[in-house]
């Protein structure tokens, strides 16, 4: 057997702090690997969200706003007087009646991706 102090310096062990300093590195490396990328990409789908929903909703809200303009200003004198307030209350039932149909067809989309 050889005697360890003359075995070339390949065979041996590399030293303590070094084993720690690599397995500090790995530990972070994976630590970013695991959750600091996926928690980029899901930041990244969260925020195309936001903004497709903000857009979206000024979209229904300007429809909501022409709509009830085109009822005011084009019915004549239909809504004039006590009947002011019918072209509002129209917009409101027809922005609840989309609401309640996006509602349900959201409610239906998930009930068949369950069936699968």
């Amino acid at each position: 057997m050889s005697d360890p102090a003359t075995r070339p310096a390949d065979d041996r062990n590399p030293p303590l702090p070094q084993l720690v300093t690599e397995l500090w590195q790995l530990i972070v490396a994976y630590f970013r690997q695991e959750t600091i990328v996926p928690l980029q990409q899901l930041g990244r789908w969260i925020a195309f969200g936001i903004l497709g929903s903000l857009l979206l909703g000024v979209g229904v809200l300007l429809l909501a706003m022409a709509g009830l303009r085109a009822l005011q200003e084009e019915t004549g004198s239909t809504f004039t007087g006590n009947l002011s307030w019918i072209p509002y209350m129209i917009m409101f039932a027809a922005l609840l009646a989309g609401g309640a149909i996006t509602w349900t067809a959201r409610g239906a989309q998930r009930r068949r991706k369950a069936a699968r």
